[in-house]
């Protein structure tokens, strides 16, 4: 899997997906801090990566339905404390080595993951 990690997340939560193995890029890594939500989509779309970010306005499925990305997380937790994020990250590791992210939307609260899928 690929992963895109928004600039409103901590950088370290980007070396945690690489230390699972994974490619992970973030949104500054590629000069693209302050794009708009439509064209950080796009280009996510175009690269086949997973969108890791806090921005809600990614779980809206009307704008960005599931079947047209490679996946979406959307962390909605009570607090964007770094270590929070963090231990929420190794979770989100745990269940992306369960199941497969494609085509899916994924929003991670504390103590569940939903996932639609469209």
């Amino acid at each position: 899997m690929k992963f895109k990690v928004d600039e409103n997340l901590p950088v370290e939560l980007n070396e945690l997906l690489r230390q699972a193995g994974w490619d992970s890029l973030t949104v500054e890594e590629q000069q693209l801090s302050g794009e708009l939500d439509p064209q950080i989509a796009r280009i996510c779309r175009d690269e086949d990566r997973v969108l890791v970010t806090f921005d809600r306005g990614f779980s809206n499925i009307k704008a960005y339905p599931p079947s047209n990305t490679a996946g979406m997380i959307v962390l909605r937790l009570k607090s964007q404390d770094k270590r929070l994020v963090l231990a929420t990250g190794r979770r989100l590791i745990a269940a992306l080595r369960e199941r497969v992210i494609r085509n899916e939307l994924w929003i991670v609260h504390e103590s569940r993951i939903r996932i639609r899928s469209v």
